[in-house]
């Protein structure tokens, strides 16, 4: 048994893609948690919830899944990847979100939650990081690099 788990409710780690059924309440379920737990990483509300129906349904289009950690009926850690449709130009699978709960960091659930979405997803992800975010070490120990510098033209 881990620091993550006790005898009572022991953490599920599990896999939704688009040919589960997600419920809208699950949805929004979700993306409270990511909302609250990813803090000054996040997202607004409206943009967590366009990138889970991306993930698991109301786009039927590339998709992608979700990991989801949960201790009886609390989600405790939560991973988003979408899929590009553009393997061999740049990588099949971005990682969106990645949040764990607060009380359940430094424990090892974010090395977990990152190793069954890398082992599930096909082909190469990729992901985006903040250069002080504490995350980036996680990633770099799990062999991602920092190949190119990202910039962006938005419109206004």
């Amino acid at each position: 048994m881990t620091s993550t788990q006790s005898k009572a409710e022991p953490m599920n780690v599990h896999i939704l893609t688009g040919v589960d059924t997600v419920t809208q309440g699950e949805k929004l379920r979700i993306a409270q948690f990511l909302f609250q737990h990813l803090g000054q990483y996040g997202d607004p509300k409206e943009h967590i919830l366009k990138c889970l129906d991306y993930a698991v349904g109301f786009y039927k289009h590339q998709g992608g899944f979700i990991v989801l950690a949960e201790e009886g009926q609390e989600i405790i850690g939560a991973v988003v990847v979408n899929k590009t449709g553009m393997e061999d130009y740049i990588p099949e699978n971005i990682l969106v979100y990645i949040a764990v709960h607060e009380d359940h960091r430094g424990k090892g659930l974010g090395k977990i939650l990152m190793e069954k979405a890398l082992g599930f997803a096909k082909g190469s992800v990729a992901l985006h990081v903040e250069p002080d975010n504490p995350a980036k070490k996680l990633y770099e120990r799990l062999g991602f690099t920092n190949k190119y510098l990202e910039m962006r033209y938005t419109k206004s």
